[in-house]
């Protein structure tokens, strides 16, 4: 009888533990389900951005390949920080995903229609900058953001997509037959189907409601005619990224108006790391998670913008996996982004999804709209509704949506000024609210 004992396999970690590789048939499936939850949040912008740009369809799967492949990079990045130097990591090594952002897309918008992608990639690299600069100062600039400032800012960037969202219900305002009842037809099945997995569903079927939703709205509207499949046979099969093949464009007002932006939601990532440690380790972030990542945040989308990806954010309902499910293991994440970053080289599923009827993708993405501008409200509402805290709110919003819905209110003001402060209500609304916190008087408990 041999002495030789053949040695035990190395024992594989939990799902449920922050560190270590789980089995793979284990992972695969977790992976999925944040695949599932975040992919047509992430394409969505490029394609909205795309539309207005006014991109052939080349250049509309380019970037939305580079969507799919920068979110894919920017999670990675975020959660195995490679750079340590003494109590400082670049990256917060939380459980997150990183994905292409709904609140740039007013201000890209306006970007976009006066200028090219190329300008909105240029104000990119600088936001990376100002959140680099928030990350090493966010001790002290914090107090300036608490969640009255940031809900005000949330609560108006929801509102201001609900126009967008209508208008692609509609068919897209580019669509000669915007407007007929094909499009609303197709736009009202697709929303009623999402709604109603999201009320009356249970697991993956609720957690996937966006994106069976629009499959659904996908076949139905093939039935009436509205899908273009032409563009899948024009995409190629293999295709890496293409560093700069939108170009780096820097306006001074497009910088301005991306960079306040930048500020705020690395403010707010603040929010979804916090909702991360809190939900499903039961401990607030450390503080240098939290610096390492809003450094990392920033330092990822310079990265992303010279790959020709739009700017990217921690995705909340992605949290709202992490801290359901309790798997909190980072594998498990980066499974996930590496499946989303071998999506985004292969043009045929970028191009597959700009076939999406514009239509259905309305009917989807109004109630994605809808929950950014109720989680604004849920941040407002965090503090207690005095007559100061409503007046922040009331005037920030006020300022903020009856500027940019009155198109010639500030016509008589140089092009920066508009660009600045007319094309997106998110700007105003948030200055507003940041100087009238800063000058009204607290109230006496």
């Amino acid at each position: 009888m041999s002495n030789f004992q053949s040695s035990p396999k190395k024992a594989r970690a939990s799902v449920f533990d922050l560190q270590g590789v789980p089995s793979f048939g284990q992972a695969l499936p977790l992976a999925l389900q944040h695949v599932v939850a975040m992919i047509i949040g992430c394409v969505t912008p490029a394609i909205i951005v795309s539309g207005v740009a006014g991109l052939n369809d080349t250049d509309r799967v380019i970037l939305i390949q580079a969507a799919l492949f920068t979110s894919a990079l920017s999670t990675l990045l975020q959660l195995f920080p490679f750079i340590r130097v003494g109590n400082f990591q670049l990256g917060s090594a939380l459980p997150v995903i990183m994905g292409i952002s709904f609140a740039y897309v007013p201000s890209m918008q306006a970007i976009a229609e006066t200028s090219d992608v190329g300008t909105i990639l240029g104000a990119q690299i600088v936001g990376g900058v100002v959140a680099i600069i928030v990350g090493f100062t966010i001790k002290k600039i914090r107090i300036l953001f608490p969640p009255i400032i940031t809900g005000t800012v949330v609560f108006t960037i929801g509102l201001s997509l609900y126009p967008t969202a209508v208008n692609y219900m509609a068919g897209g305002t580019s669509n000669p037959d915007y407007g007929s009842w094909k499009n609303w037809v197709a736009a009202l099945f697709t929303l009623i189907v999402v709604t109603g997995l999201n009320h009356f569903a249970k697991g993956f079927l609720k957690l996937a409601s966006i994106l069976v939703g629009i499959i659904a709205g996908y076949i139905f509207a093939s039935f009436l005619g509205l899908v273009d499949l032409s563009g899948i046979a024009s995409a190629g099969i293999l295709q890496f990224p293409q560093p700069m093949h939108f170009g780096v464009k820097f306006d001074p007002s497009a910088c301005i108006a991306i960079g306040l932006l930048f500020a705020i939601n690395s403010i707010q990532a603040i929010g979804d790391f916090s909702a991360t440690t809190v939900g499903s380790m039961d401990r607030q972030p450390e503080d240098q998670e939290l610096q390492g990542g809003i450094v990392m945040y920033g330092v990822s989308n310079i990265l992303c913008a010279l790959l020709g990806g739009l700017p990217t954010a921690t995705y909340s309902q992605n949290v709202g996996i992490v801290t359901t499910t309790k798997v909190i293991n980072r594998c498990v994440l980066g499974l996930a982004a590496i499946i989303l970053m071998i999506a985004g080289i292969i043009p045929k599923f970028s191009g597959l999804l700009t076939t999406i009827p514009q239509c259905v993708l309305g009917g989807a993405t109004i109630s994605v709209f809808a929950s950014i501008a109720m989680t604004g409200i849920k941040l407002i509402t965090q503090q207690k509704m005095t007559f100061r805290t409503t007046s922040i709110v009331g005037l920030a919003v006020a300022l903020g949506m009856g500027i940019t819905q009155a198109p010639d209110a500030l016509s008589s003001f140089p092009s920066w000024v508009m660009m600045i402060f007319g094309k997106s209500p998110v700007v105003i609304a948030t200055i507003t609210a940041i100087l009238l916190n800063v000058i009204l008087p607290k109230e006496e408990e």
